[in-house]
């Protein structure tokens, strides 16, 4: 299953929205459609997001009118802008963007159809190697789940959040696929509820047992003794280790290390953002207050009544057990050991 591809012309994707009730499909024509379905979280999750990027550059370039290369490029930078500003945070869209460009603006090219073509050979590579990359994520972060553990996960990152298999949940499916025997508590992760919604409809099909739990109650179950480690993704990595990932994950970091456990971000290194120092200059989304207010058009509150909504926090870097990648689990110092997974050495 995977979430988004190419399908004759357009891009396809599952929609996210209309989960666990239903597995719906949208056909996506134009770059404006792919730009409006990330914003609105038809498509989440920041390695999704890429592949739907890059998926979406190459819907540019043939959307686009232009007769002349340079015509062309001049297009797909602004189909890029409009790309890049559906959401800000995860690092993966404008990493996906900026490949494609490169490609489009490296001279290679004097034909409009052979860029085009490139470009949509080069989107495809995106999405294949996805689900390669978090197949590898997944054999390196199975051996932290021991056979009789419980493990807490918070929003979600399976299949659905990238082209297929999954981070930290991969790292749960390939656990399981290896015969270890485990629960999973699943945070419901409020406001959109992508715990509750996706990730437990993932485990559901994978055939892991778990329990959707408040986010509230994850600190009850540490305290309790009841959480043997906590993995959570991340939509970026500074490179000193900061991370930004779903809202709430800092509270379970401070919590983690309040009651010694384990607690690991996984990740594919197109999430580590090298040129950022600390998690403070990473932009923080903030959503519509009506997401809090009025979550999927169900008032729980009057509408009048004010929220606020950020959709991530920053977890400093001090609270992490490691981060694991598809070239290992790096380790502190984060300032070494993530510069060595991005250059592709093992760590």
């Amino acid at each position: 299953m995977r979430s988004v591809e190419w399908e004759a012309g357009a891009v396809k994707m599952i929609d996210q929205r209309a989960l666990p009730w239903k597995l719906e499909y949208v056909r996506l024509e134009t770059v404006e459609a792919v730009a409006e379905s990330i914003a609105n979280m038809t498509v989440r999750g920041a390695p999704a997001i890429g592949a739907s990027a890059a998926f979406g550059m190459a819907l540019a370039a043939r959307q686009s009118p232009a007769t002349t290369v340079e015509a062309l490029i001049d297009d797909l930078r602004q189909y890029g802008e409009l790309l890049n500003a559906a959401r800000p945070t995860a690092v993966n869209l404008a990493w996906a963007v900026k490949r494609l460009l490169q490609i489009a603006e490296s001279g290679e090219f004097n034909s409009v159809d052979d860029l085009r073509e490139v470009l949509l050979m080069a989107a495809q590579q995106v999405a294949d190697d996805d689900v390669a990359i978090n197949r590898r994520i997944g054999a390196w972060g199975s051996s932290l789940i021991d056979q009789g553990a419980t493990v807490l996960h918070h929003c979600n990152t399976g299949a659905l959040a990238t082209v297929d298999y999954g981070t930290a949940l991969g790292v749960i499916r390939a656990a399981h696929e290896a015969g270890t025997d485990f629960h999973v508590l699943l945070d419901e992760t409020r406001p959109r509820l992508q715990g509750s919604r996706l990730s437990a409809w993932e485990l559901e099909q994978l055939g892991v047992s778990y329990d959707i739990i408040p986010d509230t109650a994850a600190g009850y179950y540490m305290q309790n003794s009841e959480v043997n480690l906590i993995l959570v993704g991340a939509d970026r990595v500074a490179a000193n280790g900061d991370f930004a990932n779903k809202i709430g994950t800092y509270q379970l970091a401070i919590m983690a290390a309040a009651h010694s456990i384990p607690f690991y971000s996984v990740a594919p290194t197109s999430t580590i953002d090298l040129s950022l120092k600390t998690g403070a200059d990473i932009p923080i989304e903030l959503r519509d207050p009506a997401e809090v207010t009025t979550p999927y058009g169900n008032p729980i509150v009057p509408t009048h009544f004010k929220a606020r909504n950020p959709a991530f926090d920053v977890s400093p870097h001090r609270y992490l057990s490691g981060i694991v990648t598809e070239n290992g689990i790096a380790r502190p110092p984060f300032s070494e050991s993530l510069r060595r997974a991005v250059a592709g050495d093992r760590v």
